[in-house]
């Protein structure tokens, strides 16, 4: 299995949010969802990973959904490096990307990780 990046869902409210995703997973027959979690550099979990436990548990509340979490620590990084060093995008066109390729970049840790 190789992950590919999707459409961008930018975060506004949680109904929107929850319903984007779900649409998004029905359109693709997901079965599961893969959750990026923001973890600061040391392992801990800071405001921004409590948000994203947050949120798959409100999804629960909607619709019983599998949901695992991926450490997303330097994927943002990892990302970038690759589209300027490999694939030499302009700043522009990064950014038009980046966001996407990274939540595919998480994906494919979890399916390796899966794999392992």
């Amino acid at each position: 299995m190789i992950a590919s990046p999707l459409s961008l869902i930018r975060k506004t409210k949680f109904t929107d949010d929850a319903q984007a995703v779900l649409k998004l997973m029905a359109g693709r027959d997901a079965s599961a969802l893969v959750i990026g979690l923001p973890l600061n550099m040391d392992g801990t979990e800071g405001p921004r990973a409590q948000s994203c436990r947050a949120f798959a548990r409100n999804l629960q509340r909607i619709r019983a959904v599998p949901c695992a979490f991926q450490d997303e620590r330097l994927s943002t990084s990892a990302v970038e490096r690759f589209l300027i060093g490999e694939l030499d995008l302009t700043r522009k066109r990064r950014a038009d990307v980046v966001d996407r390729t990274a939540a595919a970049w998480i994906l494919q840790g979890a399916l390796d990780r899966l794999r392992a």
